[in-house]
């Protein structure tokens, strides 16, 4: 399927303008970074890299794009053939999809002629900004659950498309499972899921339906035990299932206070061994209220797909340098008021002091500026072909390794849920 409509109009106007000035075939560099982190992150995650690749493999204007532009007059003609031959030809590099990102990192760096670069700027900001987005607040639902594995679960709170890129960013964070299938088959995800209170009402007796899910899935299921009344209904669980059962999973009430009842009833019906998730509108902060209480594992849903309060990363993309018809490279910049940026090609190297992090140090320019730390920056894409290593199932599960590695990096206190500044500075060099 093509992506090349996945863009704003003003992409295609510009080239069009371009086009007819001659300068669109000026060689560019341009950036994609943030300026500042949400409030509260000390740090965000990388994610959506894998699937940016893919998206710009596809980026091809196919005879139904360009009738659609004819038809509605978007471009002239002389553009419209430019676009027909459309591929990237250009070379992008950046952090890898799993790495820690701070304000001002280059997390994208996109070098090839003005129009072959700006035509990608609403793709490569949809994907990054929203997937990074989920991956960093997983990343602290990772931090929160203290190593109690969480399961992503908030396909009904996304659409279709979303619901898949949020299933990969949250388990590129550290989730262990998604319950949304198409994300299993595309990406690899464990999947899991039993059964939700309709299956419970559906049936004659609460009894019923446990054996019933029982019959069908073994003794190790999950059952759910709060349809009516969570006593009666951990006491029906462990008499229809044996004690043998695998868990029970509670989405309602005081969590703290029912999940200790629970454990202790468990115990007592001799089923010790049978574990206990919680899946009720958790976020950060809940998953963290509960570290005291014998809670097994987390499912979480609106949260993790929303961004726990921040649903964009505040990715820009801007363009930095580009040649002078002497083919010097010049550096630019915006200068208007609070969205000011600094020109040059960039790239990032993050500043160790005995193997913790201090600093996000950002080389400007090519003058080979030495900076002793872990370069950040990687290839990406080469002469228009992307680097293989970071696309499929492959790429997603060397992201989740990259990311936990990056994470174990950071200082202690970036992973505090408080407010605060980024865990470590930004310097320019």
């Amino acid at each position: 399927m093509s992506t090349a409509l996945l863009t704003d109009r003003y992409e295609l106007t510009m080239i069009d303008a371009a086009i007819g000035s001659g300068t669109h075939d000026r060689e560019c560099v341009f950036e994609v970074f943030a300026r500042r982190l949400p409030e509260t992150r000390r740090f965000g995650i990388v994610a959506g890299t894998g699937r940016l690749l893919d998206a710009i493999g596809e980026f091809r204007f196919q005879d139904e794009q360009l009738a659609w532009l004819k038809a509605n007059g978007v471009v002239r003609d002389r553009t419209l053939e430019w676009l027909a031959d459309y591929r990237f030809r250009g070379t992008i590099s950046g952090y890898r999809e799993g790495e820690a990102y701070f304000p001002g990192s280059p997390i994208l760096v996109v070098e090839g002629t003005f129009a072959e670069a700006v035509i990608l700027e609403t793709l490569a900001l949809s994907v990054l900004n929203y997937d990074s987005a989920i991956a960093s607040a997983a990343s602290r639902m990772v931090a929160a659950a203290e190593g109690k594995p969480l399961a992503e679960m908030g396909s009904r709170r996304a659409n279709e498309s979303a619901a898949i890129a949020a299933a990969r960013a949250a388990y590129i964070a550290g989730f262990s499972a998604t319950s949304n299938l198409e994300a299993g088959r595309r990406w690899g995800i464990p999947t899991m899921g039993t059964a939700a209170h309709s299956f419970t009402l559906l049936h004659d007796s609460e009894e019923d339906a446990f054996r019933a899910q029982v019959e069908a899935l073994g003794p190790g299921t999950t059952l759910l035990v709060d349809t009516f009344d969570i006593e009666r209904g951990v006491e029906l669980a462990v008499r229809v299932a044996g004690t043998g059962l695998g868990a029970v999973r509670i989405d309602s009430g005081d969590l703290p206070t029912q999940v200790a009842a629970v454990r202790a009833q468990l115990d007592a019906l001799g089923a010790t061994s049978t574990r206990i998730t919680v899946t009720n509108d958790l976020d950060e902060y809940t998953i963290a209220a509960l570290r005291a209480a014998p809670v097994d594992s987390f499912g979480v849903g609106t949260s993790v797909v929303t961004g726990s309060g921040h649903p964009a990363s505040g990715f820009v993309y801007k363009l930095v340098a580009h040649r002078d018809d002497a083919g010097a490279w010049i550096p630019v910049a915006k200068k208007s008021a609070e969205k000011a940026t600094v020109g040059g090609r960039k790239r990032g190297v993050r500043t160790l002091d005995g193997g913790v992090a201090i600093a996000e140090t950002i080389v400007v320019g090519d003058g080979g500026v030495s900076v002793d730390g872990r370069e950040l920056s990687v290839p990406l894409v080469v002469d228009g072909a992307p680097i293989e290593r970071y696309r499929g199932k492959d790429g997603t599960e060397r992201a989740r390794e990259h990311r936990a590695m990056a994470i174990a990096e950071l200082p202690e206190d970036a992973l505090r849920l408080g407010r605060g500044e980024p865990a470590i500075p930004t310097r320019y060099a």
